[in-house]
This record gives C-alpha cells, sequence and structure tokens, in this order.
C-alpha cells in the first residue's frame, strides 16, 4: 500500500466521519497515511461499533483523533482547531477538509396529521448541511492550519438540482453547499486551496434510509444505472483519495457526479 501523504505529516478534518460516506473515507485516506481528525455525533448505543473502526485506522500508522461533538457548533470547533495544533505540531498541515455533515429535516412541505416544513426547519438544515462548510474552512483559513496545496471536498446529491418529497429542506441545503464551495474555489484559490463537491449516486447509508420512500429511490436507481448497482461509500471514497493526491491539483470548482454513469438516464 502506497502511504504517500505520510511523508508529509498531512492530516484531515473529517466532518460526519462516523458512519457512510464519511467513515469510508477516512478508512481510505488512513490506509494512505492521511493523520485523521474526525468529528462526529454518535450515539452512545453505536459507539462501541465505531470506536472499534477508528482503532483498526489508528492502526494503520496514523494519528487518529476523533470527537464525538456537534461539528457546526463554534465554540467545540475552535476547541477542536486548538488541540488539532497541539497535535500536529510545527511540521503539520491540514490538506483535505471533508464535509460529510448529514444534519437535516425530512418534512413534507404540506401534512395534515404530521409535522411539516417550518422555517427554522430550513434554517438549521441549511446551517448544518451548508454554511457550515464555510465556517469551518474560514477559520481553518484565518489560523493559517491549511496545507500550501489544500482540499476542502463536500459531499452533494441530485437532490440539489431535483424535487423528491420531503427533501425540500435538504434540497436547499445541497444546492447552497455547491454554491459555497464554487465561490471558495474562486477566492480562495490564491491561497493554494481547491473546492469540489462529489455528487453520489444513490447509496444505501443510514442516511437515505431516513428518507420518506427511499426503496423506491433505491429500486429506481438500481434501474437506470448503466452498471446495475447502487454506489458504495467506497466507491466515493476512492474519488476522495484521488482528489487529495497532487495529481488532482488542477480540478477545482467542480460538482463531479461519482455514480457509475447513473445521472445519465
Amino acid at each position: 500500500m502506497v502511504t504517500e501523504f505520510g511523508q508529509h505529516n498531512y492530516w484531515a478534518i473529517i466532518l460526519g466521519g462516523s458512519k457512510g460516506l464519511g467513515l469510508a473515507t477516512a478508512q481510505k485516506l488512513a490506509r494512505h497515511g492521511m493523520n485523521l481528525c474526525i468529528v462526529h455525533r454518535t450515539r452512545k448505543a453505536d459507539l462501541p461499533d465505531v470506536e472499534r473502526a477508528f482503532s483498526q485506522m489508528a492502526a494503520e500508522g496514523i494519528q487518529c483523533i476523533d470527537v464525538n461533538v456537534d461539528a457546526t457548533n463554534a465554540d467545540k470547533r475552535t476547541a477542536i482547531m486548538a488541540d488539532l495544533r497541539n497535535r500536529m505540531g510545527e511540521q503539520g498541515k491540514i490538506r483535505a477538509l471533508i464535509h460529510s455533515i448529514a444534519k437535516g429535516n425530512l418534512k413534507p412541505m404540506l401534512a395534515q396529521e404530521k409535522p411539516s416544513l417550518q422555517h427554522d426547519d430550513f434554517q438549521l438544515t441549511i446551517d448544518a448541511m451548508a454554511i457550515s462548510l464555510y465556517d469551518w474552512t474560514k477559520a481553518l483559513v484565518m489560523e493559517h492550519m491549511f496545507a500550501p496545496d489544500a482540499r476542502i471536498i463536500s459531499f452533494t446529491s441530485e437532490g440539489s438540482t431535483k424535487a423528491w418529497k420531503n427533501y425540500a429542506a435538504v434540497s436547499a441545503a445541497k444546492a447552497a453547499l455547491e454554491a459555497i464551495s464554487r465561490s471558495i474555489a474562486l477566492e480562495m484559490a490564491p491561497l493554494g486551496i481547491r473546492a469540489n463537491c462529489i455528487m453520489a449516486g444513490v447509496t444505501n447509508t443510514d442516511s437515505l434510509r431516513m428518507i420518506p420512500g427511499h426503496d423506491t429511490l433505491l429500486a429506481h436507481s438500481r434501474q437506470r444505472n448503466p452498471m446495475a448497482r447502487l454506489t458504495t461509500p467506497d466507491d466515493v471514497a476512492n474519488v476522495v483519495y484521488l482528489l487529495c493526491k497532487d495529481e488532482a491539483a488542477w480540478i477545482n470548482g467542480t460538482v463531479i457526479p461519482v455514480n457509475g454513469g447513473e445521472h445519465l438516464q
């Protein structure tokens, strides 16, 4: 296994790295020598499995810090950054900020017998799933913690341009996430920062299973995918790894479909 990141003392901050796309990404980067700071919100019942996964990553010979707090909390962000600076030392730099926060509302706009989407639901979802990318990026820039060639990578979905029932708040957040990523790519390029979104195909994760009618979505995706299968977290993690490599330095300001051609039909 090539561990190209280890020789540079590179670090990745992964926001939402205890399961799904975030965890798969952490595992992939660890195998290639990237030190990790994983910020996650994990219930007590799920902690044994999560801690086991983190221990396995540390066994790859990298440093692995995990913090079980709300990544959208400004005070927690400041504390995490201060601790990380001490852990990294003078030579350590953040090569990648990976945004995989899934904290949103999946309510219908109109409903008779159950809660419907309200203004606060939109605000919470957009703050957590979009604006937090800017908050973390700006804070790390102000503290000069990024490597000279840094990568900002976030996960979006087809829901940023398509309307799905009960997905309005998340759809708005994904559209905002893409817009913020493009602006980071433009305005922070002089600092050596590249920002890109990965538009993953339908992936059978806990987040997807929270969407009402997800079974229909899964079946439809299998039917229209040229590869006749769903996207996996490892498929997405592999592309994150590629974007973190030196050879990907000229990719900036894009939304990259990672879905085996699912978007073609």
